[in-house]
């Protein structure tokens, strides 16, 4: 055995329940996504000027689906009528989605074949994903309450970019830090480290890891992403290897590569520098015990 191996411990019983919930809320939404996919298909064979207009992932389009389906139903309702019938279902910016359902309605005059049928679909699609969501919202809850009774709530909450759900995620996929003795082990763990591709005729062809713990390393990305809006930080290092990123493509236009397939790799570049260093800051805070302190961008 190779001695330098972590040491297994048994996992705690409020960490496997946290696990629980986590599994039951992925496979919600991903039923909930197919739902939304199939919800699309069947009113762009009903409806396609009004599939363009909402974003079917709201609550504010969904409970509009789930009364009106057809362009004639919202032209007799009218403005006033189903802007009542969404604010007094609790729907936030109701008259702005009802202006922009009345727009698509008035774009569209001609009916399209099997609407009846294709209706009492999208109603049903849509009261089915308003079910998933509350369902999500619930287990959210509980995720939230249960994270926040932990020790280490305190400490990850205080990172920007790092709530509930990404934290409880940390929780399970690390459990006890102290199981990793360096920020690089962890980096490692979560695969956000390069890994070698060395050949008999290249060496020091270091590519990024496609192993590792794939949760753990979507929820560095996620959080590093988020803290791009928050975190001056974050936001300073992100743009610094964007900057690294142009000098990069430029050298590679002038060896003839693929200007646009160049580009489009330096925000996923930047934001897994970014996460590979924010691995660095729960490791020592879990560490020491001490919460995110921020420090100026420059």
């Amino acid at each position: 055995m190779r001695p330098g191996l972590a040491k297994l411990k048994p996992g705690e019983k409020e960490i496997v329940e946290l696990q629980l919930l986590l599994a039951r809320r992925r496979d919600l939404v991903t039923d909930q996504s197919r739902i939304v996919t199939r919800l699309r298909e069947a009113l762009l064979s009903l409806f396609p000027a009004l599939e363009r207009a909402l974003d079917l992932n709201g609550k504010g389009p969904l409970t509009l689906l789930a009364h009106y389906q057809t362009p004639a139903q919202l032209r007799r309702a009218g403005h006033k009528r189903v802007a009542a019938y969404l604010r007094n279902r609790g729907v936030k910016g109701s008259a702005n989605v009802a202006h922009k359902a009345l727009s698509a309605a008035r774009s569209q005059s001609a009916t399209l074949p099997a609407q009846d049928v294709a209706s009492r679909i999208v109603a049903e699609l849509a009261e089915e994903i308003l079910a998933f969501k509350e369902r999500i919202a619930r287990i959210d809850e509980e995720l939230g309450q249960r994270f926040f009774a932990r020790p280490e709530a305190r400490i990850l909450a205080s990172l920007p970019g790092m709530g509930p759900i990404l934290g409880t995620e940390f929780l399970v996929c690390v459990g006890d830090i102290c199981a990793f003795e360096s920020a690089d082990r962890l980096a490692a763990y979560a695969g956000l480290v390069p890994a070698s591709h060395d050949s008999g005729k290249r060496v020091g062809n270091r590519r990024r890891m496609r192993g590792g713990n794939k949760n753990l390393k979507r929820v560095f990305y996620q959080s590093a992403f988020a803290s791009l809006r928050g975190s001056q930080e974050s936001r300073a290092f992100y743009n610094r290897k964007r900057a690294e990123g142009k000098r990069h493509t430029q050298a590679l236009i002038a060896l003839a590569y693929n200007r646009k397939r160049a580009e489009g790799k330096r925000h996923t570049q930047a934001l897994i520098a970014l996460a590979r260093r924010r691995v660095n800051v729960p490791w020592a805070m879990l560490r020491d015990g001490n919460t995110y302190e921020a420090r100026s961008a420059a």
